[in-house]
Protein backbone atom coordinates (compact mmCIF):
# COMPACT_ATOMS: atom_id res chain seq x y z
CA UNK A 1 0.00 0.00 0.00
CA UNK A 2 1.38 3.34 -1.39
CA UNK A 3 0.55 6.16 1.69
CA UNK A 4 -0.13 9.65 0.20
CA UNK A 5 1.52 12.50 2.31
CA UNK A 6 -0.38 14.06 4.70
CA UNK A 7 -0.69 17.57 6.70
CA UNK A 8 2.57 19.77 5.74
CA UNK A 9 4.03 17.16 4.02
CA UNK A 10 1.45 17.41 1.45
CA UNK A 11 2.36 20.98 0.56
CA UNK A 12 6.07 20.21 -0.33
CA UNK A 13 7.24 19.55 -3.63
CA UNK A 14 8.52 16.25 -4.65
CA UNK A 15 9.77 16.80 -7.72
CA UNK A 16 11.07 19.99 -9.57
CA UNK A 17 8.72 20.55 -12.37
CA UNK A 18 10.02 21.12 -16.05
CA UNK A 19 10.98 24.71 -16.41
CA UNK A 20 9.07 26.35 -19.54
CA UNK A 21 11.15 27.94 -22.61
CA UNK A 22 9.86 31.21 -21.24
CA UNK A 23 11.46 30.71 -17.50
CA UNK A 24 14.33 29.60 -18.68
CA UNK A 25 15.02 32.54 -21.01
CA UNK A 26 13.68 34.46 -17.98
CA UNK A 27 15.87 32.87 -15.51
CA UNK A 28 19.27 33.65 -17.99
CA UNK A 29 18.00 37.11 -18.70
CA UNK A 30 17.63 38.91 -15.45
CA UNK A 31 21.50 38.83 -14.59
CA UNK A 32 22.17 40.22 -18.14
CA UNK A 33 22.85 43.98 -17.33
CA UNK A 34 25.36 45.23 -20.21
CA UNK A 35 26.61 43.32 -23.38
CA UNK A 36 28.40 44.72 -26.67
CA UNK A 37 28.00 43.35 -29.95
CA UNK A 38 27.79 44.64 -33.36
CA UNK A 39 24.32 46.41 -34.66
CA UNK A 40 23.25 43.81 -37.24
CA UNK A 41 23.61 41.22 -34.29
CA UNK A 42 21.20 43.65 -32.55
CA UNK A 43 18.81 44.05 -35.54
CA UNK A 44 19.08 40.11 -36.21
CA UNK A 45 17.92 39.13 -32.29
CA UNK A 46 15.20 41.58 -32.55
CA UNK A 47 13.82 40.04 -35.85
CA UNK A 48 14.37 36.35 -34.20
CA UNK A 49 12.78 37.56 -30.93
CA UNK A 50 9.53 39.15 -32.69
CA UNK A 51 8.43 35.88 -33.44
CA UNK A 52 7.85 35.17 -29.66
CA UNK A 53 5.91 38.26 -29.11
CA UNK A 54 2.64 36.91 -29.54
CA UNK A 55 3.61 32.96 -27.42
CA UNK A 56 0.99 31.36 -25.72
CA UNK A 57 2.94 30.87 -22.97
CA UNK A 58 2.62 33.81 -20.86
CA UNK A 59 5.90 34.02 -19.38
CA UNK A 60 7.71 33.43 -22.63
CA UNK A 61 5.79 36.28 -23.79
CA UNK A 62 6.63 38.76 -21.14
CA UNK A 63 10.60 37.73 -21.56
CA UNK A 64 10.03 38.14 -25.45
CA UNK A 65 8.65 41.69 -24.59
CA UNK A 66 11.17 42.88 -22.28
CA UNK A 67 13.98 41.30 -24.45
CA UNK A 68 12.39 43.25 -27.42
CA UNK A 69 12.48 46.35 -26.12
CA UNK A 70 15.93 46.29 -24.91
CA UNK A 71 16.83 45.47 -28.23
CA UNK A 72 14.95 47.94 -29.96
CA UNK A 73 15.98 50.45 -27.49
CA UNK A 74 19.81 49.45 -28.01
CA UNK A 75 19.37 50.02 -31.46
CA UNK A 76 17.54 53.19 -31.88
CA UNK A 77 20.47 54.52 -28.98
CA UNK A 78 23.60 52.95 -31.39
CA UNK A 79 25.86 55.73 -32.33
CA UNK A 80 26.34 55.56 -36.35
CA UNK A 81 29.09 54.04 -37.60
CA UNK A 82 28.94 50.76 -34.92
Amino acid sequence: MISQPRGLQSLIPTARQAATPGERAAAQMIHLRTATVPVPVLAAAAELIAAQLEDPDPVTREAAVDVHARLVAALDNAAPGR
